[in-house]
């Protein structure tokens, strides 16, 4: 196992551990370091192993912090005009 794949798990498992515990600003400047900490190992996992497995941890990686991708995809759906004013 490279060490790439060993820095996604160990993201993953403390990821999910933290998300565990209550937080007073609901964990956002927790899902900011972990998402500046995951990108640099998900580009090691695609460059050591395959991007089909980075794909893979990004996934995984998005199911754990999904609001930040939901805010995101809000975000995109606003500034691409794609939403429609039913939309909330």
């Amino acid at each position: 196992m490279t060490i790439s794949i060993t820095a996604a798990f160990v993201w993953l498992i403390v990821a999910n551990l933290r998300a565990m515990f209550p937080s007073k600003d609901h964990h956002w400047k927790f899902a900011y370091v972990m998402i500046a900490i995951g990108i640099p190992i998900l580009i090691g996992v695609a460059i050591q192993n395959s991007i089909w497995l980075a794909l893979v941890l990004l996934g995984m990686g998005a199911w754990i912090m999904r609001w930040p991708v939901i805010y995101l995809w809000r975000w995109i759906k606003r500034v691409s005009g794609m939403e429609t004013p039913s939309d909330p």
